[in-house]
C-alpha cells in the first residue's frame, strides 16, 4: 500500500458546449485492484456559491472507459452529500441541478474520461472534479 502524499481531487473548469465542444476531462488509475471515486458535473452551484456567470444550468455527466459509457448522472443525490464533506468539496445545495455519482473503476492503468453537457441541450461555463474516496 502507498505511503506518503496521494492526490486526492482533480478537476477542470471550462466553457460545455455541444458536439466538440463538450467539455471532456481525462484521468488514468494505476496500480492494482479497484478505485472508488466520487465525480461531479457542476454548473448551478457555481454562480449560487462563487458568483460564476454563465453557466451551465442543468449538467449532465457521462463516463467513458474507451468509447464505452459506463456510468451517466443528471440531478444528483442528497445522499452524497456526506461523502462530499468528508472528501473536503464544496457542498451542492439539496435539489440542485448540478450532478454527481459513486463509482467503482478497474485500476491497472486503465483511461477514463468524463463529459460533462447539458442534459437540457444547453451550454455555458461548467466543473467536471474526480475525488478519490478512501
Amino acid at each position: 500500500s502507498a505511503t506518503g502524499p496521494r492526490l486526492s481531487n482533480v478537476s477542470a473548469l471550462s466553457f460545455s458546449g455541444q458536439g466538440a465542444q463538450i467539455l471532456t476531462a481525462g484521468f488514468t488509475v494505476d496500480g492494482p485492484g479497484q478505485a472508488r471515486l466520487l465525480i461531479r458535473g457542476v454548473g448551478p452551484e457555481l454562480n449560487s456559491r462563487f458568483g460564476v456567470p454563465g453557466v451551465m444550468v442543468d449538467p449532465k455527466i457521462t463516463v467513458f472507459s474507451g468509447s464505452t459509457a459506463i456510468a451517466s448522472n443528471d440531478n444528483w443525490d442528497a445522499s452524497l452529500a456526506s461523502t462530499m464533506t468528508t472528501l473536503g468539496a464544496f457542498p451542492l445545495t439539496t435539489g440542485s441541478a448540478d450532478a454527481a455519482l459513486l463509482l467503482v473503476v478497474d485500476a491497472g492503468g486503465k483511461g477514463y474520461t468524463v463529459q460533462v453537457s447539458g442534459a437540457d441541450g444547453g451550454t455555458g461555463t461548467a466543473l467536471i472534479e474526480v475525488y478519490e474516496v478512501r
